[in-house]
């Protein structure tokens, strides 16, 4: 259940969800659009959360592969659409993020946009803030995390802030709603009145004066880009790549001039101009933060005393391995147990019949059932628990400071310790996994990255390992299967570097205080990385299940059995139908499980071995990736980077799945 938010009526609320529609929240016309803007970790998406409810659409910005998150909150009559712009530090174009978040803004025209700050790294936020001011967009600066710069020691007076920046300031804790109702008020007035900030302020002598002068150039020029002419004057002197190609498809005189100008900044202080006008903005910022906190007797936070033994130089690497470990005892042990449940209420009703004769609906209805019970037994008790913890991993800060402390391990492949993030989140979903890999710098990071993301089992491969090996063998050999997965993905890893030699950039990344997280937010991610898996696997469970196991009485699979057996049954020490498995099980994972229930039910022990159940587990775990993570593959790193990651995948699988059955079958 999604908390309600102290400003929304809840009758309001409800006729807003049940009047939206699923697919397309923006579809209907709205009385104001309202963006939220600001840094990462400041709360953005909390108070997004808060305010949309279930009423939101997660897609992507048109031709980009930023995610775009918008909903609609019907407040006092007003129907209110909001856009969540990603979290952003500056308006460069160093990120794909940053220039969708402009372009937004310039282009769109947002009745209001809601800057939303970390109070507690308030002279940090204050750099976007100012950015987004000289753009001259109607604005509110909602000061968030209140509590966590008290615990701080700082008292923000949002009085003089608000004074010092001539923009309204609402201060927040937006974890437990307060300060929303004033906010959205604040926000629909300024609305209203399309009041637009003038700055009150200035940069330095020499800085603000070349600002002027080419700011007046332009407007001399009737140079019209949709932003803000300060803010444009302000882009050129920083070199802004893609102002200067507007500008000068216009008028080459602007850029002459700005260039002068630049020159002129330069010789005066030394140091590129782009850095001149970074350091105005943080001494401006560092000014307007000092007058409006004040700093009372500090005391060392919880997180502060936690970050003492997380990032230790020592004890860092135990808890980092702890939250990774945790998360899939968690996984493993939860999981097993509502598995267990589930099998024992599903029991109550007809099994599925393992002969594979009689009518057809007969078969059919046997494969549909196998499929249902496939899926309630299999999917739902282990992959949701995985996905809460991860989302309560990420939401908390956890898995900043396991990246920071794995940063080490991961140079030893190529990569550093943001890299971490994606692989990590490769253990849900390969797909969005890949996707995320745009936050390194390189390609050859991405493709280093991706290389070993496909390595890592994601939820369908999970499903395979807890059904067949977790279930059927112990928790512990699952267990095991993943760790003996680090280590290919280590080992993998170093041989993808021999082959893609290169320098890997430093690790650059905010490590926000720790925090407990919102258990709406942690839900709300949790339905959104798992409904696309409830809508689409369990209806594939359930029809795939009953026409494979049609295929199988016609006859149709076993020829491919038979060619197949020399690979799977004398090198592998499987079942001879356990080479259709492995065909199925390219187009997706699940259908390695769905297929092996079409054909021997759901008590899979009468037709495989201790050793085979983990030899198939392991192969699963690393043969070819499915259909739709070498799609994304093909489109992110070309047919030939797919093909060769597919080959790796494979090869590894057949060599490791064959050693692993000789030697096991000594001792099991």
């Amino acid at each position: 259940m999604v908390k309600l938010p102290e400003c929304i009526e809840k009758s309001d609320y409800e006729k807003t969800l049940s009047s939206s529609p699923k697919n397309d929240t923006s579809s209907q016309p709205c009385d104001i659009t309202l963006a939220l803007a600001g840094n990462a970790n400041v709360g953005k998406s909390v108070i997004f959360n808060y305010l949309t409810g279930s009423d939101q659409v997660v897609g992507n910005w048109p031709g980009k592969t930023v995610d775009r998150a918008e909903g609609n909150l019907q407040y006092k009559g007003q129907k209110i659409h909001i856009i969540d712009l990603p979290g952003i530090y500056s308006f460069s174009t160093f990120s794909m993020e940053e220039i969708v978040s402009r372009e937004y803004i310039a282009n769109e025209n947002p009745d209001i946009v809601i800057n939303v700050l970390d109070a507690s790294v308030l002279e940090r936020n204050l750099f976007f803030t100012l950015q987004l001011m000289e753009m001259e967009v109607p604005m509110v600066l909602c000061v968030n995390q209140m509590d966590i710069a008290l615990q701080k020691g700082f008292q923000i007076d949002t009085e003089k802030l608000e004074k010092a920046l001539g923009v309204p300031v609402v201060p927040t804790v937006a974890t437990r709603g307060e300060g929303l109702q004033k906010l959205i008020k604040k926000a629909i007035k300024v609305s209203e009145a399309k009041k637009i900030p003038k700055t009150p302020i200035e940069y330095g002598g020499e800085v603000e004066k070349v600002i002027k002068q080419l700011q007046t150039f332009l407007e001399s020029e009737n140079i019209n880009l949709g932003y803000s002419n300060r803010w444009v004057a302000i882009k050129l002197l920083e070199n802004d790549p893609e102002i200067n190609k507007q500008v000068e498809s216009l008028s080459e005189r602007a850029i002459q001039f700005s260039n002068y100008l630049a020159l002129e900044l330069e010789q005066i202080h030394n140091e590129p101009s782009f850095s001149i006008i970074a350091s105005e903005r943080y001494a401006l910022a560092n000014r307007i933060a000092a007058g409006a906190q004040k700093r009372s007797e500090y005391k060392i936070s919880l997180s502060e005393k936690l970050d003492k033994i997380l990032i230790h130089p020592l004890y860092g690497y135990f808890t980092s391995a702890l939250v990774i470990l945790g998360l899939l005892v968690w996984t493993f042990v939860l999981g097993n147990f509502i598995s267990e449940i589930i099998t024992n209420a599903m029991s109550f009703f007809q099994p599925v019949d393992p002969a594979l004769s009689g009518p057809v609906l007969a078969v059919l209805w046997n494969g549909a059932f196998g499929g249902l019970v496939a899926g309630l037994t299999l999917i739902v008790p282990f992959v949701i628990p995985f996905y809460i913890m991860l989302s309560y991993i990420e939401n908390s800060g956890l898995i900043t400071r396991v990246a920071f402390m794995m940063d080490s391990f991961m140079q030893k492949i190529g990569l550093h310790g943001k890299a971490l993030i994606p692989l990590i989140l490769g253990y849900g979903c390969s797909v969005p996994a890949i996707d995320s890999t745009k936050i390194l710098e390189t390609r050859r990071e991405r493709l280093l990255a991706a290389f070993a993301i496909t390595f890592a089992p994601c939820s369908a491969r999970t499903i395979i390992i807890l059904s067949l090996v977790a279930i059927f063998v112990s928790i512990w050999w699952a267990l095991a299967l993943y760790v003996l997965d680090i280590i290919i993905i280590f080992v993998m890893g170093k041989l993808a570097l021999k082959a893609m030699p290169g320098e890997s950039t430093g690790l650059i990344m905010e490590m926000h205080s720790l925090r407990l997280p919102s258990s709406s937010v942690i839900l709300k991610q949790t339905w959104n990385r798992t409904k696309s898996l409830t809508y689409m696997v369990f209806p594939i469970f359930i029809a795939g299940s009953a026409v494979i196991q049609l295929f199988y009485v016609l006859g149709v699979l076993e020829p491919i059995s038979n060619f197949m057996a020399p690979l799977t049954v004398g090198w592998l020490m499987l079942p001879a139908f356990a080479g259709i498995l492995l065909i199925v099980g390219v187009v997706r994972k699940e259908f390695v499980l769905l297929t092996l229930v079409s054909f021997v039910g759901t008590d899979l022990s009468l037709a495989l071995t201790p050793v085979q159940f983990i030899v198939l587990a392991l192969i699963g775990m690393l043969y070819i990736p499915c259909l739709s993570t070498i799609s994304i593959l093909i489109r992110e790193f070309g047919v030939k980077a797919a093909s060769v990651i597919s080959a790796a995948n494979l090869i590894t699988a057949l060599l490791v799945g064959g050693i692993a059955a000789h030697v096991l079958s000594l001792f099991l």
